[in-house]
């Protein structure tokens, strides 16, 4: 599965659901059910890359800003929503998570930012398809803490000054 196919599985879920994530990862896990064992872990590994990639603190912030703060937990959930926005809205945010207030429609904090079930989805396939755990996916480990300056997340002036379009959009 090539970076493509990886994409599309993730739009054509998120359009199923209709943007509801919990369904977006019932979808998804329907979807790799129909495809080989091989082709799950490839699926996985995309979403692993992405998922690690996402480990930025300036994306911490920005989950903060959106869900009015973000423990470890929430922010893992939130970078598995993030994937499952897209590639457009990923690859932004990642380049620069303050652009969040422009990629995003809308969010709304009760319904939105929680993609943990997306995390899982390639997992539960595999074992659908397969009766077995995810094996090892043979990623390099993610860095122990996350990529950029340090930004205390529940620091609201440190989030308005990093995150000034996002904070004016989504917290004034």
């Amino acid at each position: 599965m090539d970076e493509t196919e990886f994409w599309e599985l993730i739009d054509s879920a998120r359009d199923a659901a209709e943007g509801d994530p919990a369904e977006q990862a019932d979808v998804l896990v329907e979807s790799l059910t129909r495809l080989d064992p091989d082709s799950v872990l490839d699926f996985a590994r995309h979403f692993e890359a992405r998922y690690n990639r996402a480990y930025l603190w300036d994306l911490w912030g920005a989950a903060a800003v959106l869900l009015d703060g973000a423990t470890d937990d929430v922010f893992d959930s939130f970078r598995c929503w993030l994937i499952g926005q897209g590639r457009h809205v990923f690859e932004g945010a990642v380049h620069d998570p303050d652009s969040l207030a422009d990629l995003l429609e809308d969010f709304d904090e009760e319904a939105d930012g929680d993609g943990e079930d997306l995390g899982f989805a390639a997992d539960e396939a595999y074992e659908q398809l397969t009766g077995l755990e995810t094996p090892d996916l043979g990623l390099p480990d993610p860095p122990p803490e996350p990529v950029g300056a340090p930004l205390d997340p529940e620091d609201d002036a440190a989030l308005a000054e990093r995150l000034p379009k996002l904070w004016d959009r989504f917290r004034e």
